[in-house]
């Protein structure tokens, strides 16, 4: 999604050319982009949305993210903009974006991140990575071995349920494990929790 034709012809040609890999469509700001989700089949349901923050007088990238990312199956949302200050990156994280590239990575890198969102993992580019790490050093949290067990598990995309089972406690339990982790790392989403974690060296990228 990006409010420039240009760009989202040749964002469009790179994904057509990724192996595996469909372009449903394209929109020019966020109004447009859940109009278009709204309308699209169950069949034809993106896994990912690449995603500008500004786009001209249209709804901006956070709006959308956040309202893309709280629909019932949401599908992962991977910025991809020119803007990388903290307070940009903070928002578009909070507002629940899987990812954040910045437009002058090589095509090989956005390919990759498109997979890994895809993949329910968490992609940040270095830039970004070390804007929150600077941010995270200040105070660096600390986690217990379970929770931290837990933050893996998130990266490497596992749902509440699945971890439950994984690790033989009840989603009850899971739940609360978070609350703590949400807290420590001062952070109130899935995504900020992980991005956190892995700029803070707690865990490593999901695989």
């Amino acid at each position: 999604m990006d409010d420039h034709p240009v760009v989202r012809r040749g964002l469009r040609a790179m994904v057509d050319d990724l192996p595996e890999v469909e372009a449903v469509g394209e929109a020019g700001d966020g109004a447009a982009a859940l109009a278009l989700l709204a309308e699209l089949p169950a069949e034809r349901q993106p896994d990912v949305v690449l995603m500008d923050l500004q786009m001209g007088t249209g709804m901006h990238g956070v709006e959308a993210t956040r309202r893309i990312t709280a629909l019932p199956s949401p599908p992962a949302v991977l910025i991809l903009t020119t803007y990388s200050t903290d307070a940009d990156i903070l928002a578009a994280v909070e507002a629940g974006a899987t990812g954040y590239l910045l437009k002058d990575a090589p095509p090989e890198e956005v390919a990759a991140a498109v997979h890994a969102a895809a993949r329910g993992e968490t992609v940040l580019a270095p830039p970004v990575a070390a804007r929150l790490l600077g941010r995270v050093r200040a105070g660096r949290p600390s986690l217990s071995p379970r929770e931290t067990e837990i933050l893996q598990l998130l990266a490497e995309g596992l749902a509440n349920r699945q971890i439950s089972k994984r690790l033989f406690i009840s989603e009850a339990t899971v739940k609360t494990h978070l609350v703590h982790i949400y807290d420590k790392l001062g952070v109130d989403s899935r995504t900020s929790a992980i991005a956190a974690g892995l700029t803070a060296g707690l865990i490593r990228p999901g695989g």
